[in-house]
């Protein structure tokens, strides 16, 4: 088939070098000059096959209301009369409940693991090289009330067959040596030792080259208008240079798939969470972190990327704004130099991208009402972690096979429900 995929982020090339592999005619369109220069250009660096959980949780609306006073808050809501904003944090609300959370941790953590087989996949058969390294990831607990809530995590791993390890201290310097300068904030921790880190940006890029010398295409600069949908079948793509005629399509366009397939009465519940990024050269390796270390007070990641550390963090709800606030580089910058102090975060380069975010924090993979129309969409903070298990899957699933996974949860229709 000759299939168009909208999107060249990290979802949109795992996307066309699967899709490819499949023996497919494939185009990507973007907007940009080039791979993953939205979302998946300076994310968190994590990717985390174990350390899955959806924004979506018990506790969080009462946590909400004491953030809205933290000078450090992970999560800054900027509401505004916006329907879709409101619709959309309604929804997440509604799963803000125990059943609905080990339902939605449980699904993310089954696409995860299986995201986990296709990269290792991927990367015995590209030898793709990005910054990677296989330490697992630290989740980290300052208070006791974080090491007692962590259980309902440590459950759905077990659950779900996911290893894990609950360190204390000691446990948390062994993993983590360069917490030994900070020993007294710390009172346990939970690892989840499969996870991996790396640079996304040179992920993609690298394995765009890859999917190029298969016979694929990128098209560079070229911004998508609409669908071409004809007796409830898509027929191609409406650019600013004209029409593109296609027997299948992929949305792939990250917080902005929506706004594409809206008039077309597809009801996609995802909404841009901006999250931030400090990227700050490593001065003094003994006081950097070896793999990735998640500070669960603020909801920050710092991971290693080879001689860089990649800050991560935050949820602002505040529509399709990237702007750089000064308030929230402060908050990047207490976070990783509280933990790891000593570090030159004056030379750190900031950034913020859009995250597109589901309520239920499972992203949207399949097909739709108009037929040969897919989605591969919605991963929120775990797009890469998800990239190449959801490009796979949905490879399978344009070619009418049956996954490897279940699947006909991930897609659009569960919200019909």
């Amino acid at each position: 088939m000759n299939i168009i995929i909208l999107g060249a982020g990290v979802i949109g090339v795992t996307s066309a070098y699967y899709l490819a592999k499949a023996g497919h005619s494939v185009t990507v369109l973007d907007r940009q000059a080039g791979p993953a220069l939205e979302t998946s250009f300076a994310n968190a660096g994590e990717v985390s096959f174990g350390y899955c959980s959806p924004w979506a949780a018990p506790g969080i609306p009462q946590k909400a209301l004491k953030w809205i006073f933290m000078e450090h808050a992970p999560l800054i809501l900027r509401p505004k009369l916006d329907g879709p904003m409101l619709t959309w944090m309604m929804r997440m609300l509604m799963n803000c409940t125990s059943a609905r959370y080990a339902q939605n941790k449980s699904r993310m953590l089954r696409l995860a693991d299986y995201s986990r087989l296709a990269l290792a996949e991927v990367r015995a058969e590209t030898n793709v090289v990005y910054d990677q390294r296989m330490q697992g990831t630290l989740q980290l607990f300052r208070t006791e009330a974080q090491l007692e809530a962590s259980a309902k995590d440590v459950k759905a791993l077990a659950a779900d067959g996911i290893p894990f390890e609950v360190l204390d201290p000691d446990g948390c310097i062994r993993v983590e040596p360069a917490l030994a300068h900070v020993r007294h904030k710390i009172v346990g921790g939970l690892l989840t030792p499969k996870d991996e880190t790396g640079d996304c940006f040179k992920f993609t890029n690298l394995l765009a080259d890859k999917a190029a010398g298969m016979g694929v295409s990128f098209r560079w600069g070229v911004s998508v208008k609409g669908l071409d949908v004809q007796g409830g079948e898509v027929k191609g793509v409406v650019t600013e240079r004209g029409l593109i005629a296609a027997d299948a399509v992929v949305v792939a366009l990250g917080s902005y798939s929506p706004l594409l397939v809206k008039p077309h009465g597809i009801d996609l519940p995802v909404y841009p969470v901006k999250g931030y990024s400090l990227t700050i050269p490593i001065t003094d390796a003994s006081r950097a972190p070896e793999s990735t270390v998640m500070d669960e007070t603020y909801k920050i990641a710092i991971t290693r990327l080879g001689d860089r550390i990649r800050v991560g963090g935050m949820a602002e709800i505040s529509g399709y704004t990237n702007d750089l606030g000064a308030a929230r580089r402060r908050t990047l910058e207490h976070s990783v130099t509280d933990l790891f102090p000593g570090g030159d975060v004056s030379r750190a380069d900031f950034w913020s991208g859009l995250r597109p975010m589901t309520p239920d924090g499972t992203p949207v993979i399949g097909p739709t009402r108009i037929r040969n129309l897919y989605l591969n969409t919605g991963h929120g903070t775990l797009g890469w972690t998800m990239s190449c298990g959801s490009a796979k899957l949905l490879a399978d699933l344009v070619d009418g096979k049956a996954p490897d996974i279940e699947s006909r949860d991930l897609s659009i229709s569960r919200y019909a429900a």
